[in-house]
């Protein structure tokens, strides 16, 4: 029996996370199940997802997929900005954001996808790209048994994370984004026995996070992902798991770690072809996560709606010129709705970086003095500022 119902597709979505669970949904939808439309991962996306930080904007999640209880953990009403010297900071907010059951969440992802036509592969691992004669793609697959199999599309979405594994070295596709733009060392576990607020999220600032930020995310009021992210200026030959571990057990040493996850972040934002020869780049793989604060999930499934639609477009277009011309586009719409901002916050990321420990102390115990509903993000940033002037100078480069 074949792995897959055909041998060609029009398009093939390598990789099934947020960014080409949207793809792949957002196409079969837009095409009506007129066009063949095949999803691969490795895994199961609701299986063992990477959990990050599963914190989200409401109102931003909500314009691009209806919200489901069943995958809501809970809800933020506020944010704890915490100095090196344990000033706390606090903003609060009745709709600060969501806390989402990944493995829930995704769920509902692929179940979209299926129900919109979408043939769902969870047990291929795409090993390979190569162009054949013609302008379509041989994509190679390992499939459940380890066997290689092979199917053909007239387009591609990588969707496979950062660092352009499966599209490195490919000829045509030289100088297309390659996912890797600030490329930013992170890691996090999920523990129990950490005190916290349910309710609300805790960041950590300071010189030990080696120009990164640490954090503490709610998920079900008993356990809580806690980790950090740090500067691609990080020290050659850190451990990160270590580094977490120590970071844990100084601060919280009461707590059970349950496990560890860490891995790279694209934290940049470049102008890179998002799409050359029909292959399109979609979620971290295009680099589209926030520069400073590192969010990615809505991000990566905006970038797969966009991308998505400019695939359905290609296949429509009727010579090689107007192809090119939707390839071209791809960028353009990506930087029209986030790309913009997120070179403007990479622009000031340098000068947020060289914010020094006292100044974060000085604006927090400032800011800790205030009633709560005082403590605007407003003020929060201005209280920083204030503490450190010479950011002001420094962030000419983001209003530019």
């Amino acid at each position: 029996m074949s792995l897959f119902k055909f041998q060609s597709y029009d398009l093939v979505v390598c990789g099934a996370g947020p960014a080409g669970l949207m793809a792949a949904c957002t196409f079969a939808r837009q095409t009506g199940g007129a066009r063949r439309v095949l999803l691969l991962d490795k895994k199961a996306p609701w299986k063992e997802p990477i959990f990050c930080a599963e914190a989200v904007s409401e109102n931003r999640l909500g314009k691009l997929w209806p919200i489901d209880r069943s995958w809501v953990r809970g809800r933020i009403s506020g944010i704890y900005f915490t100095s090196p010297s344990h000033y706390r900071a606090e903003f609060y907010s009745k709709n600060c954001g969501l806390i989402l059951d990944r493995s829930g969440f995704h769920h509902a992802l692929a179940d979209g996808c299926a129900e919109a036509g979408v043939e769902c592969c969870f047990d291929a691992l795409v090993k390979s790209l190569s162009r054949n004669g013609d302008g379509s793609w041989d994509i190679c697959v390992k499939g459940p048994d380890g066997a290689p199999v092979s199917v053909t599309a007239k387009t591609v979405i990588d969707a496979t994370g950062p660092g352009a594994r499966i599209t490195r070295g490919i000829e045509c596709l030289e100088g297309i984004e390659s996912g890797d733009t600030d490329l930013e060392p992170a890691v996090f576990a999920v523990a129990e026995g950490i005190e916290h607020s349910a309710e609300h999220i805790e960041l950590f600032f300071g010189s030990e996070f080696q120009d990164g930020y640490g954090w503490i995310f709610p998920r079900d009021g008993v356990e809580v992902n806690i980790g950090f992210v740090l500067g691609k200026s990080a020290l050659p030959g850190t451990s990160l798991r270590e580094k977490l571990k120590s970071f844990i057990a100084e601060r919280y040493p009461q707590a059970k770690i349950k496990a560890i996850y860490g891995g790279m972040i694209a934290c940049g934002q470049s102008q890179r072809p998002m799409a050359l020869c029909g292959l399109f780049k979609a979620g971290d793989a295009a680099s589209c996560v926030n520069p400073i604060s590192r969010s990615g999930i809505v991000e990566s499934m905006l970038c797969g709606k966009i991308v998505a639609q400019s695939v359905a477009e290609w296949l429509d277009a009727g010579t090689p010129d107007a192809r090119q011309k939707v390839e071209r586009e791809v960028l353009d719409h990506w930087m029209k709705e986030l790309g913009n901002a997120h070179l403007q916050i990479a622009r000031a990321k340098p000068g947020f970086n060289a914010i020094k420990d006292s100044q974060f102390d000085r604006a927090a115990k400032s800011l800790s003095k205030l009633p709560r509903e005082k403590q605007t993000l407003f003020r929060i940033f201005f209280a920083v500022l204030w503490a450190c002037p010479s950011l002001i100078w420094k962030m000419r480069s983001f209003l530019k």
